[in-house]
């Protein structure tokens, strides 16, 4: 016998997203601050719609496959267990999938990484009818985007007539060059809807977490309005502009003629621990990032078992020498890690030896773009541009700076 329990769906949505929800339009773009619910918001629209309309199957997309279990997956797992239907879900996490029973329509999750696993999609009943971007800013080329358009493609059969094909696209503005910009938001369409959604519309913010909003107001207003406000953020300044994206494997490359880097930033709640593999070609001055790891409340436990089960394990790492018990307590995990050599000047020279080098990365190493994207020089209190960067998007960036150390050289070493 099925149980029945009665929800009423504004008591869980909350306000600010009536006209999202109610959208039927191509596509429904969301830009928004941290805490805007814009994610879960859009997990409990989507489990809901598939339960209502038989025959409707949703693809959802990251760049990279790997980042889909930590967020888009388990967002809507969120969703399924909030709206009180686990018994109606059968979910699946290798591969990643899931299938609502009664009728066997499914939740496909893809990366970008994969292309032809997102082109070559064949649903077992119904229509492949929706699908949801997630962290739309990962991706760089408009052209991608096309390519994953078309797998949205084909007619409606009659029996599903009250179905329409839509994207759902949520992301961060961090920069005003994206073209999610003038694709989306700098014109006008009947098959668009495009919002912006802060923090201000989440009640479910308690006031620690509004403080955090407080205090990077005072404390970071250039953050403030895009983290914030959800303002496109300006990228003028960049640090780095010497840098590329692009799909290589390890077999293009002349292995012999390459140095294996590895840095190590430190985090833990606030700030997310960060380290960057990178190949560095002294001969062409080139420096190839191969990987990233990139997560919060990582022990350094956590830290052992990630760097040794992605391969990494018997690099040598140099790491941020401000924390020399977790350096020492991962030596006795038997990483080979010890940590930078700081000194004065050691940041801004760093980034002199950097800046000389072509810097080409790895599409799946997501964040580390974002922050390189978004890394810029400080600015003083009248507008003027320091010689300094803000501190702010710098967690790999201060990895990739300790992974070259034994290379940066003046005199002496500058870590």
């Amino acid at each position: 016998m099925i149980s029945y329990k009665n929800i009423y769906l504004p008591d869980l949505v909350g306000k600010g997203y009536g006209k999202f929800w109610r959208c039927k339009c191509r596509y429904r773009v969301v830009k928004g601050s941290r805490g805007s619910k814009k994610s879960k918001t859009t997990a409990l629209n989507l489990i809901y719609r598939l339960m209502k309309y038989p025959g409707s199957n949703l693809l959802v997309v990251r760049k990279t496959y790997r980042t889909l279990k930590d967020s888009c997956f388990t967002e809507l797992k969120w969703a399924i267990r909030t709206l009180c239907v686990d018994k109606l879900w059968k979910i699946k996490e290798s591969p990643l999938e899931m299938e609502y029973i009664p009728t066997g329509q499914k939740i496909y999750f893809r990366g970008l990484d994969d292309p032809l696993k997102v082109t070559s999609i064949t649903v077992d009943t119904g229509v492949l009818c929706w699908a949801w971007l997630e962290e739309a800013y990962e991706v760089l080329s408009e052209a991608d985007f096309d390519t994953l358009d078309e797998s949205i493609r084909g007619a409606i059969p009659k029996e599903y007539s009250n179905l329409f094909k839509q994207w759902t696209i949520t992301f961060n503005p961090w920069s005003e060059k994206h073209w999610l910009k003038h694709r989306f938001f700098d014109k006008q369409s009947k098959d668009i809807l495009a919002l912006t959604t802060t923090y201000k519309c989440n009640e479910w913010l308690d006031e620690s977490d509004l403080k955090v909003f407080k205090e990077m107001k005072l404390r970071n207003p250039r953050r403030y309005a895009v983290a914030g406000e959800g303002k496109w953020g300006v990228a003028d300044g960049l640090v780095y502009e010497n840098w590329r994206e692009e799909n290589y494997t390890l077999d293009e490359l002349d292995r012999s003629k390459l140095i294996t880097i590895c840095g190590l930033d430190f985090g833990y709640t606030n700030d997310p621990t960060a380290m960057v593999i990178a190949l560095l070609d002294l001969h062409e001055s080139k420096l190839y990032v191969w990987d990233e790891i990139y997560k919060k409340g990582m022990s350094n436990k956590d830290i052992y078992k990630t760097v040794t089960a992605m391969g990494y394990g018997k690099e040598h790492i140099t790491a941020d020498s401000a924390e020399p018990k977790s350096i020492d307590e991962l030596k006795g995990y038997g990483l080979r890690i010890k940590g930078a050599k700081k000194g004065k000047d050691s940041i801004s020279n760093g980034i002199q030896w950097i800046q000389d080098l072509e810097i080409i990365i790895h599409p799946r190493c997501v964040n580390f773009i974002t922050e390189i994207t978004n890394y810029t020089w400080a600015k003083d209190k009248f507008g003027n541009t320091l010689n300094i960067p803000i501190d702010d998007f710098n967690h790999l960036m201060d990895a990739m700076r300790y992974g070259c150390e034994q290379y940066i050289r003046k005199k002496k070493w500058l870590y």
